[in-house]
């Protein structure tokens, strides 16, 4: 937690902006800017145990072609492409030669949730599971076919090599069937080293934690109660990457969304206690036009995971997501700036403008209630 909070406010020049947001707020009365920083330390794994596990089905077929199953559920996040990598990189072949299929409970049954950020950890892991023992009875018919130990055995882009001896993976595919050596397997995983009584609260909920920090700079409309993110800095701790690509935009995902929970996403409910703000068309989530015009989210390097997960990787999903808790109180210095920071402001989450304005009135009669106080 320390490396990712030194780093983004290395990354975020705090000590020079900070100078440069009072220098502004002093001469500026209507529009005030805020600056604040948000670590977070987020537990991963599910608080049911039995919930941390997972299923995977691969085939590998004569003609080096792979089928992939798992218990995971895609909705865009990346995860068959994550799953898929795993597999690609224990056979060390390329991408295009695995078909992934749909989450079927006829393939890979008792899934648990695709949530809690595990969907990696646990579906990746299971076909980690599956593909290293085919892998492994694979081995042992290309050390017959060569004449040498299991030891000597490489796979390596596409290729499978003995010393200076080398046949395609399609081509061991082949030799493997007709020597009536296994080429399916279901692979299975469960969290090690979890367990959790929910009504003492004893227990290690939690397989390890994922870290980061943000800065973020608003500026907020005294008069109208408008804000708006003008900046992001963000330092996150995701292990050893499986795809940083995906993950990066994970990050950036994950962060809008929470600014969306912490500044429009009002929740309303009539006198009969309805909740009337039941989805996009009743309440407001953030669009494009709110994400920060100054957007800059970086990998915290060579930090692999101490637990042993897929390839030592960690989880992205919702960790992010909390790191907008930096927006809201960002508004809540602006607001501060007002009473030279003398005052804590009563601000209400989510910080629509409404509530802005609320805080910013109670902060002005504080401030009068305590002339020459």
């Amino acid at each position: 937690l320390t490396e990712v909070t030194e780093a983004v406010l290395a990354d975020a020049e705090w000590d020079r902006r900070r100078v440069e947001i009072d220098a502004h707020n002093a001469a500026n009365p209507i529009i005030r800017r805020g600056l604040a920083m948000m670590p977070i330390k987020f537990g991963i794994s599910f608080n049911l145990t039995a919930l941390n596990q997972a299923g995977a089905l691969v085939h590998v077929y004569q003609d080096g072609s792979v089928h992939l199953n798992h218990g995971g559920t895609e909705m865009g996040q990346g995860l068959f492409i994550k799953v898929a990598q795993v597999v690609a990189d224990v056979f060390q072949i390329e991408m295009d030669a695995i078909k992934i299929t749909a989450t079927a409970t006829g393939k890979v049954p008792n899934t648990s949730a695709t949530a809690a950020s595990t969907g990696s950890d646990l579906n990746g892991m299971a076909a980690f599971n599956a593909g290293m023992q085919i892998r492994g009875r694979m081995v042992k018919v290309a050390a017959d076919h060569f004449g040498v130990g299991d030891e000597i055995i490489t796979f390596r882009e596409g290729r499978v090599h003995a010393n200076n001896e080398s046949v395609s993976f399609g081509e061991l595919a082949k030799m493997s069937w007709l020597k009536r050596v296994q080429l399916s397997e279901a692979g299975f995983y469960k969290t090690p080293k979890i367990h959790w009584d929910g009504k003492t609260m004893r227990g290690r909920p939690f397989f390890y934690f994922s870290y980061g920090a943000a800065v973020a700079e608003v500026a907020i409309d005294t008069l109208t109660g408008e804000t708006r993110c003008l900046r992001a800095d963000i330092v996150q701790d995701i292990g050893t990457p499986l795809n940083p690509a995906i993950d990066l935009g994970q990050i950036e995902g994950a962060f809008v969304q929470g600014m969306g929970w912490l500044t429009c996403e009002e929740l309303w409910w009539d006198k009969e206690g309805r909740l009337r703000t039941v989805g996009p068309s009743t309440y407001k989530i953030p669009g494009s036009r709110d994400v920060p015009p100054v957007f800059n989210v970086s990998l915290l390097d060579q930090m692999p995971n101490k637990e042993e997960t897929v390839f030592r990787s960690k989880a992205i999903g919702e960790p992010p997501l909390m790191l907008a808790i930096s927006v809201w109180l960002a508004i809540r210095d602006a607001i501060a700036s007002i009473g030279g920071n003398r005052f804590a402001p009563d601000l209400e989450a989510p910080a629509t403008p409404e509530h802005v304005l609320e805080a910013v009135g109670k902060l002005r009669k504080r401030m009068a209630g305590n002339v020459g106080g």
